[in-house]
C-alpha cells in the first residue's frame, strides 16, 4: 500500500490538456496550446506537446506549401505540421516525429498489427481498435523526455487539429471521450478555442451564437470544455463573457478572451493575467506556485521591447510560395527573433522570384518593375529553400544583385545551391552551370542529386533531421557567430548537394566552403570573400531559432543589414547592453500588470490573421 495522501498521488500522475477548436479551422489553437505550455513551464513544470492531424497522409512531407504551409523538420528527421514548430519555439524543447499523430499513422499501425495476427482473428474496427491505438500512442509519447535534462514530462498539451464536427476527426474525439475516464477527471481537462466574430458597422456587436453551437457540438460528442477561449478582434465585453458562460455551462472565470494584440509574445501574458495558473493548479492538482517564475518575466520584457521598437531593418524574402506566408513560417519567425535581439523591427518585403525574371518583363512589365523596385530598396536579401525549376532564374538574379551590390545575403538550402550556380556562371564563365534538379543535361552540373536519393519514392527520401557540420577554417564569419565552435548541429531537408569536384574552382575565386559534413564529402556552408555578409547554408537554421535565442545565420544577416556586425564581433559576439534582454530579477510577474493597449487587426481580416503570424495582427 502507498501511504501518500490521495492528492499527492493525483499530482504525481501525468496531466493531459486537450485543446480543441470550433467555428473555423486555423483559429489559433497552436498558439493557445503553445502559450498554455509556456505558462506551465514558467511555473516550474516539465511540459511536452502532441499535435493530432486528422488527415490520412502519414506525415506532412509530401504536402504542397500552398496546402498546409511549411513542413517543419524535427531533430529526428520527422516532417511534421508547422504547429510543432510553435511548440518548440515557445517551450524551447525538442520534439519527435511521434509527437505528430495523423490518421494515416494510426491506421497504418493498426493494420500492421492485424497483419501480424495481434488481434487473434477478431474483427478490427474503429471502436475499440482505432480509438485504443490513439489513446495508447498518447500515453506512451507523453512520457518521452523533451528537455535537455532528460526528465519525464509532467504535463502533456494535446492539440486536435481541424474543427469539432469534422467527420475525419470523429475517431479522435471518441478516443478522448473514453480517455477522460481512463486517466480520470483529475488528470484531464479540455480547452475549447472558438471564434467570436464582430458584426460590421457602428455597433460592432460581438456574436456568441457560433461559440454556443460549437460547444453544443462538442458536448454532444461527449466532451465538456473546462475553459472556453474566445478569439476576437477586440477585447470581450463582460456581458458577452457572461452570455457564453451561461449557454456553454462554464463559470464566467472559465471564459477567456484572446483578442488581437500588438505581438505574438503577449498571448501567454494575456492568458496568465486571466488566472489560468490558478485554475490549472486547483483543477489538475498541480504542485506549483500560482505566480509563474522568471521565464514569463522575460516574455513580458520581450513583448514590451517589441512594442517600443522604432528602427526598422528591411529584408527581401525572394521565394516562390509567397502567396501564403505560412509557407515560410519558420523563416519569418527566425528573422523576427534576430531583428528583436538587436532592437530593430523587421520590415519584410516578400518578392515572387518569377516576377524578377525577364519573361515577366515581357508578359507583365508592371510586376517586373515593382519586384525589382522592392529588391533594390531593401537592406538585405534572403533566398529560402524550395523545390522545382519555377522561379529559379529569378532567385539567381536576386543573388547576383546581392553579390555585386554588396548587399548582405543569406541563402538557405536551395538559396545556397543557387548561389553556387550564380557564381559559377558569372565568375567561372560556365554560362550553362546549373543544378541537375533543373537541367539534367547541363555540361556544368555544379549541384547534383545525392547518391542515396530515391527519385521514384516520395516522402522521407531526403536527407532529413539533425546533422553535424564541421568548420574547416577559423576565420569564418559564421563560425564566429556560432561562438567559435569547431562543429555545430543543425537540421536538414534536401535531395541535392554541391558537387565536390567544382569546389576547388570556386574557392580559387574567393567562394569559400568553410563548413562540410563529418566525412568531408558534403558542402554545408559557403562564404564569399570581400563582402559584408554573403553566406549560404545547406541546412535550415530557422528550425532551431527561439525568441530569446536567435539563429546565428539569421542574426548575422540582421547585424550586417543594420551595420552592427563589426561591433558585434569586436565584443566577442555579445550584444551591446542597448540590445537584447537585460538581466532580469527573479521576482514573479504580477497578475495586476496591465497589458499594452491592444491593437485591432488593421491589414488582415481575422480569418486570415488567425493562421500566419503578422506583427499587425498579433495572434495568428
Amino acid at each position: 500500500m502507498n501511504d501518500l495522501p490521495v492528492w499527492q498521488l493525483v499530482s504525481a500522475q501525468m496531466k493531459y490538456i486537450l485543446v480543441t477548436g470550433g467555428v473555423i479551422s486555423g483559429i489559433g489553437k497552436g498558439i493557445i496550446a503553445s502559450s498554455i505550455g509556456t505558462i506551465l513551464k514558467s511555473s516550474g513544470l516539465r511540459v511536452t506537446a502532441i499535435k493530432i492531424d486528422p488527415y490520412i497522409n502519414i506525415d506532412a512531407g509530401t504536402f504542397s506549401p500552398y496546402e498546409h504551409g511549411e513542413v517543419f523538420v524535427l531533430a529526428d528527421g520527422g516532417e511534421v505540421d508547422l504547429d510543432l514548430g510553435n511548440y518548440e519555439r515557445f517551450l524551447d524543447i525538442n520534439l519527435f516525429q511521434d509527437n505528430n499523430i495523423t490518421t494515416g499513422k494510426i491506421y497504418q499501425h493498426v493494420i500492421n498489427k492485424e497483419r501480424q495476427g495481434d488481434y487473434l482473428g477478431k474483427t478490427v474496427q474503429v471502436v475499440p481498435h482505432i480509438t485504443d491505438a490513439i489513446q495508447d500512442w498518447v500515453v506512451k509519447q507523453a512520457k518521452v523526455p523533451v528537455d535537455a535534462d532528460g526528465d519525464e514530462p509532467q504535463v502533456c498539451v494535446i492539440e486536435l487539429g481541424g474543427t469539432i464536427g469534422d467527420i475525419e476527426g470523429m475517431p479522435f474525439v471518441e478516443a478522448f471521450r473514453q480517455f477522460q475516464f481512463r486517466v480520470t477527471r483529475e488528470n484531464f481537462c479540455n480547452i475549447h478555442v472558438s471564434l467570436v466574430p464582430q458584426q460590421p458597422g457602428s455597433t460592432g456587436e460581438q456574436k456568441t451564437k457560433p461559440t454556443q453551437n460549437s460547444v453544443r457540438e462538442l458536448r454532444g460528442l461527449g466532451l465538456s470544455p473546462d475553459l472556453v477561449v474566445c478569439r476576437s478582434v477586440t477585447q470581450l465585453e463582460q456581458c458577452v463573457r457572461e452570455k457564453i458562460s451561461m449557454f456553454c455551462h462554464v463559470g464566467p472565470e472559465q471564459v477567456l478572451c484572446v483578442h488581437d494584440v500588438s505581438s505574438l509574445y503577449r498571448v501567454p501574458l494575456m492568458l496568465e493575467e486571466q488566472g489560468v495558473v490558478r485554475y490549472f493548479k486547483h483543477r489538475l492538482h498541480l504542485p506549483i506556485e500560482e505566480s509563474p517564475r522568471r521565464l514569463l518575466v522575460r516574455w513580458k520584457e520581450m513583448a514590451d521591447r517589441y512594442d517600443r521598437l522604432l528602427k526598422k531593418c528591411s529584408i527581401a524574402l525572394v521565394g516562390k510560395y509567397i502567396k501564403l506566408s505560412d509557407s515560410y513560417a519558420s523563416v519569418i519567425k527566425a528573422l523576427e527573433h534576430a531583428a528583436l535581439s538587436i532592437n530593430h523591427k523587421l520590415d519584410l518585403k516578400c518578392i515572387d522570384s518569377e516576377d524578377l525574371e525577364t519573361t515577366t518583363e515581357r508578359d507583365d512589365p508592371v510586376k517586373y518593375h515593382e519586384a525589382w523596385q522592392k529588391l533594390c530598396s531593401v537592406d538585405g536579401i534572403l533566398v529560402p529553400g524550395g523545390f522545382g525549376v519555377r522561379g529559379s532564374e529569378g532567385k539567381i538574379m536576386a543573388i547576383s544583385w546581392a553579390r555585386k551590390m554588396k548587399k548582405p545575403y543569406l541563402g538557405i538550402c536551395l538559396g545556397m545551391q543557387l548561389a553556387v550556380v550564380e557564381f559559377a556562371r558569372s565568375e567561372l564563365g560556365w554560362t550553362d552551370a546549373n543544378s541537375t534538379e533543373f537541367d539534367a543535361n547541363t555540361k556544368h552540373p555544379v549541384v547534383i542529386d545525392m547518391p542515396e536519393h530515391n527519385p521514384g519514392k516520395m516522402g522521407g527520401t531526403m536527407r532529413l533531421g539533425k546533422r553535424r557540420t564541421v568548420f574547416k577554417t577559423k576565420d569564418s564569419i559564421l563560425r564566429k557567430l556560432y561562438n567559435n565552435k569547431d562543429s555545430i548541429e543543425e537540421r536538414h531537408r534536401h535531395r541535392y548537394e554541391v558537387k565536390v569536384d567544382v569546389v576547388p574552382h570556386l574557392e580559387k575565386k574567393g567562394f569559400r566552403f568553410v563548413g562540410h559534413d563529418v566525412e568531408g564529402n558534403r558542402m554545408e556552408i559557403v562564404e564569399l570573400e570581400d563582402h559584408p555578409y554573403f553566406v549560404g547554408v545547406q541546412f535550415h537554421p530557422e528550425f532551431t531559432s527561439r525568441p530569446m535565442h536567435p539563429s546565428p545565420p539569421y542574426l548575422g544577416l540582421l547585424l550586417a543589414t543594420a551595420g552592427k556586425m563589426t561591433a558585434y564581433l569586436q565584443r566577442g559576439c555579445r550584444l551591446s547592453p542597448r540590445y537584447g534582454p537585460p538581466s532580469l530579477p527573479a521576482a514573479p510577474i504580477s497578475p495586476s500588470l496591465p497589458l499594452v493597449p491592444t491593437l485591432p487587426c488593421q491589414q488582415l481580416k481575422i480569418f486570415d490573421a488567425l493562421v500566419a503570424f503578422k506583427p499587425e495582427a498579433g495572434l495568428a
